[in-house]
């Protein structure tokens, strides 16, 4: 009698709802099944990825993803709360990470530009298989992000986003508020090109090629990238990044020397 038809109504929260059929949102709706899946097994058949549901309701109480459904169940579905304390139920995903690093897929390269403007550590390459992603993500503890669900559906990824927003100011402000990172900003201590930690390095070291002259004569140090070379300093285009990312709600310091 396990492979007989059965049914449960299902309600999804918030954003989950953008993974849905349109027919199905913001709406209760019956959801039929064989045998005596699991929740997490039904919840991405229905097109929402494990990674972006931190809390599942059967019949009002809290379970987790390999709990069994056998027909007839009242199952509710919310986001990631990284805003509120849930711990008295059951989470569904492993802790936070509090020093946040990520790995981004080939198609957001602005976004991992400007989270390395912000100080935080993006592995990001130009050619970057799903199966090298994840094996990353697991092996560093990187947050993948990425707006291809099917990877996040994976059932090795722990720690995954999906990032809704299509233009890369709004990923960037999107990604800052769900992981809450305003107070970890390291802002200008990161290459935005290859991803290492600036050094310092006086002027006299720099090969003239490498500055212009009205920049040689304004500054003694300034940094640069060890892996790359590129050299920063702050001037015009400092300020217009500044400006840039204050438009998205996201307030930098000036750059110093």
């Amino acid at each position: 009698m396990s492979g007989r038809a059965r049914s449960c109504t299902f309600r999804f929260y918030e954003e989950l709802n953008d993974f849905l059929a349109p027919k199905l949102r913001r709406r209760t709706f019956e959801h039929g099944f064989d045998g005596t899946p699991s929740v997490k097994d039904r919840i991405e058949s229905l097109g929402v990825p494990h990674t972006e549901v931190d809390l599942v309701l059967v019949d009002g109480e809290s379970v987790d993803f390999a709990h069994r459904l056998c027909g007839g169940e009242r199952v509710t579905v919310y986001p990631v709360f990284e805003r509120l304390d849930i711990a008295p139920v059951t989470r569904l995903r492993p802790e936070p990470l509090r020093d946040p690093r990520f790995v981004i897929d080939v198609h957001l390269a602005r976004l991992a530009a400007y989270l390395r403007l912000l100080g935080f550590d993006c592995l990001h390459e130009r050619q970057m298989e799903d199966e090298r992603i994840i094996r990353v993500s697991l092996a560093d503890h990187r947050i993948i992000l990425t707006r291809d669900v099917g990877l996040l559906k994976d059932g090795r990824v722990t720690h995954g986003a999906f990032v809704h927003a299509t233009r890369p100011l709004g990923q960037l402000a999107e990604i800052v508020e769900r992981f809450q990172l305003e107070a970890l900003y390291r802002p200008w201590t990161r290459c935005m090109l290859c991803n290492a930690l600036l050094e310092a390095v006086a002027v006299s070291d720099l090969d003239d090629e490498a500055l212009p002259p009205d920049v040689r004569s304004r500054f003694d140090r300034l940094h640069r990238c060890p892996d790359c070379g590129r050299v920063y300093w702050p001037g015009s285009h400092t300020e217009r990044l500044r400006r840039r990312l204050a438009g998205a709600g996201i307030d930098l310091p000036p750059a110093a020397a």
